[in-house]
């Protein structure tokens, strides 16, 4: 097989890869500019001395290279310092604060930036993946700069690929192909796209290449006079018409060939639009005008026109394609486009950087696209690359991150997402049971929002379930609706283990012992009670009791009726013991409250009890049990209004987890007294919750209002006598509601 980089090319690489040549494209930059890049040049140069390319080449060749290119585009000397630099803090121990030092933070950002690209690699081959990758590299690139000099780097490696082991191939074309060939497309680089498209082919498929090239040049040969015969005609008839016109040749690249036969199943010789003309004009009504009158010189083709100067691309393309049957019946593409269309369809994004105030005149307007426009419109009026590229982010990516699984699965998130987010993701029950996160190989907390190009690894445990602070911070809509339906689920189970325990307890006081059983002789007695309730099952009853929906003691009552019908008598010593010692914290059926009630039982906030505190049960209408304490002024008033709903409540013996109350701590103003005041409570080991203080703060004296966790009363009162001894301190006390 012949080798694939033929000399001419190797020579031409060569000759583009010195230092004199990428001068020699400066002359748009300003002198003190120009200077900054000889310097980076001086650096990169020192940087990778003694390092050679697989040529055989010194490496600074292919800085010099990717440099050159980026001059070709035009852009600043920040992109073209980045880009001599963009190997250096990878490959020769440069750090980016050496390179803030040596040429300021924007140019290590960029060097930043494409260092990271860098890591990447595409590696799975799953359906949608690239598509991920490429919206990946385009999000994870904060600078259009990085994006252009990354594409620029690659473009080089390919012309130089034949250089590299032959195993390298198949893997780097592959991924030009499908990853940085369609960004160079979507940015519009339409010259860089054909060629990264021509050159991943020619190393993919070495022989198909071949074939085709040759295949190509004979019919080149043949038509060449055509081609040229049918520029002159459209020349003479547009110039006859008052058309000042510009019309070159364009032949179709070799992989979109091989591409329309392998997707159409044809031969060459049935591939007939081999050849496209491209006509060049003055400004928009022309291109129309030139449109007409080809087709009156010309048979067009039905189905194959394209108006993308009325609807434009979403890159910015604009022109007018049609094709015409041309002499000894040849399909002809013609492209017909102004000269400003023309420069983003070879240029796209970077063109903006050709455009200078006052030197595009009135051709701006013929863009026709206000995207475009607008992007114009910021490239002259702040030169902000940085500005540029967040504006063009809305139409290039979404407003996501693009992540993986440790299997390298590429997944999409919102902007903000979290790892609980991403657990969700992957699947519900990962997200259920998610306990822990490793970010990058280093653990996080669970709310860690994510970045592009994280690697993130879930850890799972079977008891584990969702947390209601979650969703406090999860983004996607799956995550929130999971943990909302788990909560819900969670609610309605305990609020029906709730109202089955208040019940019997209700039942209790009316002398009987236990509730009806499950068995086909009670169902009837159920079936009345449920008619009585309205409920339609005996779990939607129980869990109306337990959500204070029904009172517990009126649904006893008719019960207990029910049941005297049927023959059920009261027990009169449990009918006795229960009236006497229905006041008692621990009468018989009290609720016993141990911290780990979660949803069906909820702790005031006007009084904050804590165990050791005497406490009632208030039943809210629709809102569960509420625990006051019993010294609680706002219990006090509901219980005067609403005695009924008020049930017996006790702790447990041993709670688990600490509680929340409130203290004030008044203190005198002065340097350190809240840290003195901090450190009080951390000697006790007490946490702080929140914080908040007065706003009168150049008084001499200061109200600082805490909630704290302790773990009873024993400890909220140690709390307090350890804040009283503190230095500064004036008073410490507990904060209650105020007797109304």
């Amino acid at each position: 097989m012949p080798p694939i980089i033929e000399q001419p090319m190797a020579a031409a690489n060569a000759a583009a890869a010195s230092f004199a040549a990428l001068e020699a494209k400066l002359d748009y930059l300003a002198p003190a500019d120009a200077e900054q890049v000889r310097r980076a040049y001086r650096f990169a140069d020192t940087a990778h001395l003694g390092q050679m390319r697989h040529s055989g080449e010194p490496y600074i060749t292919h800085p010099i290279a990717v440099a050159a290119q980026c001059a070709e585009w035009k852009l600043d000397a920040s992109a073209l310092i980045a880009a001599l630099l963009h190997d250096a803090m990878e490959d020769c121990g440069v750090t980016k604060a050496d390179l803030v030092e040596q040429f300021g933070a924007p140019v290590a950002e960029l060097v930043d930036g494409l260092t990271k690209l860098d890591k990447l690699q595409f590696s799975t081959r799953e359906e949608g993946q690239a598509e991920s990758f490429r919206k990946m590299l385009l999000a994870m690139a904060r600078d259009v700069r990085v994006i252009l000099v990354k594409l620029a780097d690659r473009l080089h490696n390919m012309r130089t690929m034949g250089d590299m082991p032959r195993s390298k191939w198949g893997r780097i074309s592959t991924e030009t192909i499908e990853i940085y060939a369609p960004i160079a497309h979507r940015l519009g680089l339409n010259q860089t796209y054909r060629e990264l498209q021509d050159l991943a082919f020619r190393h993919l498929k070495p022989w198909r290449y071949t074939v085709l090239s040759k295949a190509v040049g004979k019919a080149r040969q043949r038509r060449r006079d055509l081609i040229q015969k049918v520029q002159q005609e459209v020349l003479v008839t547009l110039n006859g018409a008052g058309l000042t016109a510009h019309i070159i040749g364009r032949e179709k690249t070799l992989y979109s060939i091989y591409c329309k036969m392998d997707e159409k199943h044809l031969s060459f010789a049935q591939v007939n639009d081999l050849y496209g003309v491209r006509v060049v004009l003055p400004d928009t009504l022309s291109c129309y005008t030139a449109m007409g009158l080809l087709h009156q010189m010309y048979k067009p083709v039905p189905g194959r026109f394209k108006d993308y100067i009325a609807i434009p691309k979403i890159n910015g393309y604009q022109s007018l394609h049609t094709t015409l049957v041309g002499p000894a019946s040849i399909n002809i593409e013609f492209q017909i486009r102004t000269d400003a269309m023309d420069l983003v369809a070879e240029a796209g994004v970077a063109a903006h950087w050709l455009y200078k105030a006052g030197k595009a005149g009135g051709a701006d307007d013929e863009l026709g696209t206000k995207w475009l426009q607008s992007l114009l419109d910021i490239q002259n009026e702040t030169r902000d690359a940085t500005e540029f590229w967040e504006h063009i982010k809305v139409d290039l990516v979404p407003d996501a991150v693009y992540v993986f699984t440790p299997k390298g699965q590429i997944m999409a998130l919102p902007q903000g997402a979290t790892v609980v987010d991403f657990a969700y993701a992957i699947h519900s029950s990962v997200g259920d049971h998610a306990v822990a996160a490793k970010v990058n190989g280093e653990q996080v907390p669970l709310r860690s929002e994510l970045h592009n190009g994280d690697v993130i690894e879930i850890i799972t445990a079977p008891v584990s379930s969702p947390n209601p602070a979650w969703l406090g911070f999860v983004r996607t809509g799956r995550a929130r609706s999971r943990i909302r339906s788990h909560l819900k689920g969670l609610a309605q189970s305990e609020s029906r283990e709730l109202g089955e325990k208040l019940l019997a307890q209700a039942l209790r006081a009316e002398g009987v012992g236990q509730l009806p059983g499950h068995e086909e002789g009670d169902q009837p007695l159920w079936d009345k009670l449920l008619r009585f309730t309205g409920n339609r099952t005996r779990e939607e009853m129980m869990t109306d009791i337990g959500q204070g929906k029904r009172s517990a003691s009126m649904v006893a009552k008719r019960l207990a009726t029910m049941l005297a019908a049927n023959g059920v008598r009261p027990d009169a010593l449990m009918l006795t013991h229960a009236r006497y010692t229905a006041h008692e914290d621990l009468s018989q059926g009290a609720v016993i409250l141990d911290g780990a009630e979660n949803v069906s039982v909820k702790y005031a906030t006007c009084c904050r009890p804590i165990p050791g505190d005497g406490v009632l049960g208030y039943l809210g209408r629709g809102e569960g049990l509420v625990v006051h304490t019993d010294a609680c002024a706002v219990a006090r008033r509901l219980q005067n209004k609403d005695a009924e709903r008020f049930i017996t409540v006790a702790w447990a013996d041993e709670p688990v987890r600490p509680f929340e109350a409130g203290v004030i701590v008044t203190v005198v103003n002065g340097k350190g007294v809240l840290a003195r005041v901090a450190a009080a409570m951390a000697a006790t080991e007490a946490d702080i919750v929140h914080m908040g203080m007065n706003d009168e703060a150049a008084q001499d004296a200061l109200d600082l209002r805490f909630v704290i966790t302790v773990r009873d009363r024993e400890h909220f009162d140690n709390v307090l006598r350890h804040l009283r001894r503190t230095q500064s301190v004036l008073r410490a006390v507990r904060v209650m509601p105020a007797a109304g």
